[in-house]
């Protein structure tokens, strides 16, 4: 099933009241249940559900009860569904991976080239082991992973890490950055492994997807850069390419 369209059901059902597109959105981005690198949630959210009133009527998972606002439908079927809409359900699937598979691939190249301009030899891993670049420079190795985001409607940089390639990869000189991808400009937060343990014991970074991925929400408030919440400030590690050393 679409995973707006699980996520929205998921968050009526826990909620037990009709909800605003954007409070759906916003509730299943925070519980974890949603997961999606996309600059739009709130309103794939709004038009997956649109979509599905429309094309199934009385028989959709959800009635509009106001103006963008939506409850479950209580004599909808669960466990019935028409398989040209399952079609178009996995088509919409398939397009928000491959957005998200070509906005990851432009972060990668974009670290690539930041590191080659200060003098690393940097490359990006052709076959996926976990780590994205390999870079070295004065004779020592480092590992990269690079995720990417783009601002989305809450002001919130949202990324999604691997709970298994994170633990697995707990040695050597290892560095996360994480690409900000604004409309006018990029930013790069620069981690090393150590802080990024640190801030997942201290709760800044959460477990979501049934404890199979860490939640890292990174956003700018006041032109000062947060990890999680506002008791986490990460201005040092913004943009801070000496951190790689």
């Amino acid at each position: 099933m679409n995973k707006f369209k699980t996520s929205a059901i998921e968050i009526l059902k826990q909620e037990g009241k009709p909800l605003h597109y954007k409070d759906i959105t916003r509730l299943a981005l925070e519980k974890g249940i949603l997961e999606t690198e996309g600059a739009t949630p709130d309103s794939s959210m709004n038009s997956q559900i649109i979509i599905d009133i429309r094309n199934k009527g009385k028989k959709s998972d959800f009635i509009k009860t106001a103006p963008s606002t939506y409850v479950l439908n209580p004599e909808r079927s669960e466990n019935k569904f028409e398989q040209k809409i399952e079609e178009d359900e996995e088509t919409e699937d398939e397009k928000i991976k491959i957005e998200s598979g070509y906005t990851g691939k432009a972060g990668e190249h974009l670290v690539c080239s930041e590191l080659l301009f200060r003098g690393f030899n940097a490359s990006i891993m052709s076959v996926d082991v976990g780590m994205d670049i390999i870079a070295t420079k004065d004779n020592r190795l480092f590992s990269i992973q690079v995720k990417t985001s783009n601002l989305n409607k809450f002001d919130t940089y949202v990324f999604d890490v691997r709970k298994v390639s994170f633990e697995r990869h707990d040695s050597g000189n290892i560095f996360y950055i994480f690409v900000l991808h604004g409309e006018n400009k990029n930013d790069f937060l620069i981690l090393p492994y150590h802080e990024m343990e640190k801030k997942v014991h201290e709760k800044a970074i959460l477990e979501v997807g049934h404890g199979k991925r860490y939640r890292v929400n990174i956003k700018f408030r006041d032109n000062i850069v947060y990890l999680g919440n506002k008791d986490n400030k990460m201005d040092y590690y913004l943009n801070n390419w000496n951190m790689i050393k």
